[in-house]
């Protein structure tokens, strides 16, 4: 995978493909090569191949080799993927995008080389063995791998915490208004997390909600037994919720009970 992955995209030798343009965004770029410019896909990847890098390099803390480091391909491919999945109309920059996309295939990688695996890759926490045979403590590389684990964790909470920020801003939510706006009692909470997903679940509606900015009041209304005088009180905090739910938030879907809920609903 690593090496195709390169030869795909980084190797220059060859017919020679056109850059982007100079005073280009990166987001105009992105929208010709969604339109099918895939000669301009090679080049835009070339050309932030150092981003990439650069991200890659600080999520492990250590330079990443790319003709040796797995990871890389990990990371080369979330860039491409979110090449394919960027939608301006959310008011994101594509490098930021770009960025959370392959903070989170890089996070799922690590778990995944976790599973697998009965010690961690060394290179991952800068354990370096002197000579090929020498070998490291298993209990030690299980306290680094939970640590590493915490931290990764709080890394993609920021993320996530970050993204809904951008998201919920777009309907002037903020989180402070989130704050005051928590219903103190479990049943009431418990029944807007239940509207909230219902919403996102209903992919008429939850479009509606994205494109106008506008909570469907009436919809949800018929939809249940919900008064609408409950529904416009919670207003703000039914669109979080919705948000949440219709969103790649699993952190925060399990913080606010989400995960609960699906198990229980």
């Amino acid at each position: 995978m690593l090496l195709l992955l390169i030869k795909k995209w980084l190797n220059s030798s060859g017919r020679t493909s056109k850059l982007p343009g100079d005073g280009k965004t990166p987001e105009r770029s992105v929208e010709q090569i969604q339109n099918g410019d895939e000669e301009l896909r090679n080049a835009f990847i070339r050309r932030y191949n150092p981003y990439i890098l650069k991200i890659t390099s600080r999520f492990f803390r250590r330079s990443i080799d790319p003709a040796r480091d797995d990871a890389y391909s990990v990371a080369l491919a979330a860039f491409d993927e979110a090449i394919n999945r960027f939608s301006p109309e959310k008011g994101r920059l594509f490098l930021g995008f770009a960025e959370t996309v392959i903070h989170r295939r890089l996070v799922d990688y690590v778990r995944q080389e976790s599973k697998h695996a009965a010690a961690v890759p060394y290179s991952a926490f800068d354990i370096e063995s002197e000579e090929g045979g020498s070998t490291v403590n298993r209990v030690e590389v299980a306290q680094a791998m939970e640590a590493y684990r915490r931290e990764v964790t709080a890394d993609e909470r920021k993320l996530e915490i970050a993204s809904l920020t951008e998201d919920l801003a777009l309907y002037g939510i903020t989180f402070e208004d989130l704050a005051k706006l928590s219903p103190k009692h479990q049943d009431s909470r418990a029944q807007l997390l239940r509207i909230g997903r219902k919403l996102a679940r209903e992919e008429r509606l939850f479009r509606s909600l994205r494109e106008t900015r506008q909570l469907p009041i009436k919809e949800l209304c018929e939809m249940g037994t919900t008064s609408r005088k409950t529904v416009e009180r919670h207003r703000k905090y039914i669109i979080a919720v919705s948000m949440i739910a219709g969103g790649s938030y699993p952190f925060l879907q399990e913080y606010i009970g989400l995960d609960r809920e699906e198990e229980e609903g």
